[in-house]
């Protein structure tokens, strides 16, 4: 689904950018261009991030 329609930025991309690393929005912002024009796309974009970190920690479980 199109999440960001003024760059055309899918819910599968900033999906993965959070695979590759990313942990906010600033950081998906930095990789894709997400929210930096209008700006609508924001809330769902994080709502997306947050949802993918808690189904993929960005961390190591230390034991």
């Amino acid at each position: 689904m199109y999440v960001c329609l003024c760059h055309a930025i899918t819910d599968s991309q900033i999906k993965a950018a959070v695979s590759l690393g990313d942990s906010s929005l600033a950081d998906v912002k930095k990789r894709l261009g997400v929210a930096d024009q209008c700006g609508k796309c924001a809330r769902m974009a994080n709502q997306i991030i947050q949802t993918q970190l808690d189904y993929e920690p960005n961390f190591y479980e230390v034991a």
